[in-house]
């Protein structure tokens, strides 16, 4: 890559210009959590009681529905970011480091998906 001179050998191995998306990201997903939940604290405050019934009817509302899978979905992606860069950051083996990610996305995936799926259930009435 280089001649031997300290340019040549760094060339290339600085920023990938990734760090500010992902790290932007983060920072909108906590922001979405923090308001998602507010929202989902509050609604179960108002609430009369915290039966089953109550909360699926509570559910089977669209707005609500919608928010809570917001909720789902943004917790676990936000989940996912923070976990990857303790990953990338303490895990120094590269084919450890490949497995662990993509069982990460893996993990991440399959929880949020089936927390929507949940909520899809409950608001369509399924038991």
């Amino acid at each position: 890559m280089g001649n031997g001179t300290s340019i040549g050998r760094v060339r290339g191995l600085g920023s990938a210009r990734e760090g500010a998306h992902h790290w932007l990201i983060q920072r909108f997903t906590a922001v979405g959590n923090l308001v998602l939940a507010l929202w989902f604290i509050v609604s179960l405050l108002l609430m009369k009681d915290l039966s089953y019934g109550t909360v699926s009817a509570w559910l089977a509302e669209p707005i609500s529905a919608t928010a809570m899978a917001l909720l789902i979905i943004s917790t676990f992606w936000h989940a996912r970011l923070g976990l990857q860069v303790l990953m990338e950051d303490y895990i120094h083996t590269s084919g450890n480091k490949f497995a662990l990610l993509t069982l990460l996305n893996f993990a991440a995936l399959g929880g949020a998906l089936f927390g929507v799926f949940c909520i899809v259930r409950l608001a369509l009435g399924g038991a």
